[in-house]
């Protein structure tokens, strides 16, 4: 089934471990408001409703998608994050410049998860036009921000479970 076909946002919630006690921020770009908050607002949902506590969760607000990779490590500087998610929606226009800016978003925050053996999670939408976006924001394939809270949480996890199994081991 291809990704026209299906809402990528269902999930199977007792597939997901429990967000208690992890603390994880959202960048959240202003451009394309109209999508961005429709994102966000699904994020801070599903964060909420798999454990994560409100005054866990760290919101900021950057100009553009550009600008997540510098406003995750700003805040992840800030606040000692578990996990930090971007949400952002580049809509393909008359020239070529969502190329440049997805490619530099994706590698900042590869860079900035590798850097600091942290997820720092990509939720930017790409879509060719408006109508694209809004499916993926609340529409028909479901709401990024879900699969972005999802990841997040996961990934958290999935450190949390490594540290605390390093610290068990005996001997070298």
């Amino acid at each position: 089934m291809s990704t026209s076909d299906r809402n990528l946002s269902i999930y199977q919630p007792e597939d997901i471990p429990d967000g208690d006690g992890f603390r994880i921020g959202i960048v959240v770009a202003q451009w394309n408001r109209d999508i961005t908050d429709q994102l966000l607002s699904a994020c801070v949902e599903t964060l909420a409703k798999h454990g994560v506590n409100d005054e866990d969760v760290k919101v900021a607000h950057v100009p553009g998608s550009f600008e997540l990779p510098t406003g995750a490590r700003i805040i992840d500087d800030r606040h000692d994050l578990d996990a930090v998610i971007c949400l952002g929606c580049v809509i393909q226009g008359e020239t070529s410049h969502n190329e440049y800016i997805n490619q530099a978003v994706a590698t900042g925050l590869v860079h900035l998860s590798i850097m600091r053996s942290k997820p720092f999670i990509f939720g930017v939408l790409t879509p060719d036009n408006q109508e694209q976006a809004l499916d993926r924001a609340g529409g028909k394939h479901g709401n990024k921000g879900i699969e972005a809270a999802i990841a997040a949480i996961q990934m958290a996890a999935f450190k949390r479970n490594l540290d605390e199994n390093q610290n068990k081991q005996i001997g070298f």
